[in-house]
């Protein structure tokens, strides 16, 4: 019977370690390698809403237009759409977004995307290491139309998913 005592008890240690060790992991993998944004604005709807969870990967280092990345520009995080590239020449007039003298035909991009009276002048053509970002939310959000293109070093990470906030 101390034989069967001890073996329960050799047991629940051994299941404690396996938790801390997968804890141990789980806590690297969200330091390092993953990023977890609460979206805090509606600069992004109807894609992201205030309230919902974006998980991002970390270790991505080469964006294409149209990814949705996690930006932090002047100390604030925001989720944002890339648009164009190193190298692109952007132009927003009255028509809409204009991409290298090409008209963009956007889809799940619902608001006309017109220049905002304050902020960058253009055309404006993006640098090297540099991406220009517009919120989904194109009437009112803040983006590189006011502050400009942002710099790879300011692009926290790629977003892979989404977590909708359902009241809690």
């Amino acid at each position: 019977m101390t034989q069967q005592k001890k073996s329960i008890k050799e047991d629940v240690l051994f299941l404690l370690l396996k938790i801390a060790i997968f804890l141990i992991l789980l806590l690297i993998m969200f330091l390092f390698v993953f990023g977890i944004y609460r979206c805090d604005d509606n600069m992004m709807a109807p894609a992201f809403k205030d309230g919902d969870l974006a998980v991002y990967y970390r270790l991505q280092n080469v964006y294409q237009s149209s990814d949705i990345v996690v930006v932090e520009k002047n100390r604030e995080m925001q989720i944002r759409r890339i648009v164009a590239v190193s190298g692109d020449s952007v132009e927003i007039t009255a028509d809409g977004l204009k991409v290298n003298g090409y008209l963009q035909q956007e889809s799940g991009i619902y608001m006309e995307t017109l220049p905002y009276t304050e902020g960058i002048s253009f055309p404006l053509t993006v640098g090297e290491d540099e991406y220009f970002v517009l919120g989904d939310n194109r009437t009112n959000a803040k983006d590189s139309r006011i502050y400009g293109t942002v710099s790879k070093e300011e692009i926290k990470g790629t977003v892979i998913t989404l977590l909708r906030h359902r009241g809690f």
